[in-house]
């Protein structure tokens, strides 16, 4: 029995119709997971793998950013210090 045609448009229950989107994107994201790689008994661990990769490379990009902004305040309050020195002829400058 073909399921009742309206104007060129097929008419379904509305249960039937969300069944068959049900099924379609679970048939979809298989494939896409497939594609990419991530199918199979060791998907879950691949990625709790990457996500753990993910977090060890925001933790170094955040150390490097700390260690540079430490670098430089540490070479600005140097360059500070020895204008002083040089200033005030602490390390015995000519008369």
């Amino acid at each position: 029995m073909n399921p009742p045609r309206s104007e060129g448009f097929v008419r379904m229950p509305d249960a039937e119709f969300e069944a068959i989107l049900t099924r379609a994107a679970e048939e979809g994201a298989k494939r896409a997971l497939a594609d990419v790689g991530l199918d199979g008994d060791e998907a879950a661990l691949d990625i709790r793998d990457l996500r753990s990769l993910v977090d060890c490379i925001r933790l170094v990009r955040r150390t490097a950013v700390q260690t540079a902004v430490h670098l430089i305040t540490t070479g600005v309050l140097l360059a500070l210090l020895a204008g002083i020195a040089l200033k005030l002829k602490i390390f015995g400058g000519s008369p």
